[in-house]
């Protein structure tokens, strides 16, 4: 089983920068798409950014298109999540999540194999 490990969330106020990391364990780990999804109560996992397992093609929810900027680095088996611009709407906790199968970036939680803990980061207004 894959391991997901989140860290970086916090508290912050609108306007700032937080940068959040996901940790893998696995030797393939160059091959698995990368997400980021976002959770608050009573709603379901949403979608915020994701990354391809071969040329690192990216993708964003348009809610952080222009803020949000996803990256990978392989030879440390992590994926970042750097956030600028915060806004009281992106407090949530936020999940990695792992798909090591279809080769695409997937919008739906269902389509990945493996998550992470979760990290909550909370923006004040």
């Amino acid at each position: 089983q894959v391991q997901l490990v989140e860290s970086g969330g916090g508290l912050v106020q609108a306007g700032d920068s937080l940068r959040l990391s996901c940790t893998a364990s696995g030797r393939t780990f160059s091959n698995y798409v990368i997400s980021w999804f976002r959770q608050t109560p009573g709603k379901e996992r949403q979608f915020v950014a994701g990354i391809s397992r071969n040329v690192g093609r990216t993708y964003y929810a348009d809610s952080v298109k222009g803020r949000f900027t996803i990256s990978r680095d392989n030879a440390k088996n992590t994926v970042y999540l750097q956030m600028n611009s915060l806004k009281s709407e992106d407090t949530a906790v936020y999940y990695c999540a792992a798909d090591i199968t279809s080769g695409r970036i997937g919008l739906r939680s269902y389509e990945y194999d493996y998550w992470g803990q979760g990290t909550q980061v909370t923006v004040s207004a």
